[in-house]
């Protein structure tokens, strides 16, 4: 046989028992993949619904960290409040979701009076300053981690809710679950 050149990968085996390995190695691959008996999958259902998460979005997620969403990061801009005590338009969406609630805001809003804004519509928040874009990968990693280590929530557990491609950043930045876009979550 000739030595392969470079950028070859000598296509397919010829040698016998191919069709066999290739049976083989796909059974070994679907056993090692669990099957969920159905009441976890309707556990599980039951809990994307409580999160206001599609189940697909979800099961993604959990598939991903190997951990259940417990809390969402959101943005003033996901909640669409622009201005200091302008209420959340969204805020009636999120009282029936049963998890914890971070938020990051960018300046000029405060971030006090946000939260204050928001436990008046029901909403329990803890909040802190949104990173600025200048600033470098620590500092924003630092900055996005710190109201969910106030909340003494696990990193991989929380999910960013955003509208920017700044937004979406915060969750590799800050080693989060994932980013929803916030149009995605309030509309299912």
């Amino acid at each position: 046989m000739r030595k392969p050149m470079l950028g070859h990968n000598n296509g397919p085996t010829m040698e016998g028992g191919y069709a066999f390995r290739k049976h083989a190695w796909g059974r070994a691959r679907k056993d090692l993949l669990p099957t969920l008996p159905i009441e976890v999958l309707r556990g599980r259902v039951r809990r994307a619904k409580a999160l206001g998460l599609p189940y697909k979005t979800y099961a993604s997620v959990r598939a991903s960290t190997g951990r259940d969403v417990v809390g969402f990061l959101f943005s003033n801009n996901a909640l669409r409040m622009m201005r200091d005590a302008q209420p959340s338009p969204r805020a009636v969406a999120l009282r029936p979701i049963r998890a914890e609630f971070a938020a990051l805001v960018h300046m000029p809003l405060d971030p006090d009076a946000l939260a204050q804004m928001l436990a008046s519509q029901g909403i329990d928040i803890t909040s802190a300053r949104a990173p600025h874009f200048a600033q470098g990968w620590s500092d924003t990693r630092a900055a996005v981690q710190a109201p969910i280590r106030g909340a003494n929530l696990p990193l991989d557990g929380v999910l960013v809710i955003g509208d920017t491609t700044q937004e979406r950043d915060w969750s590799e930045a800050g080693k989060l679950a994932g980013f929803v876009p916030s149009d995605t979550y309030f509309t299912s």
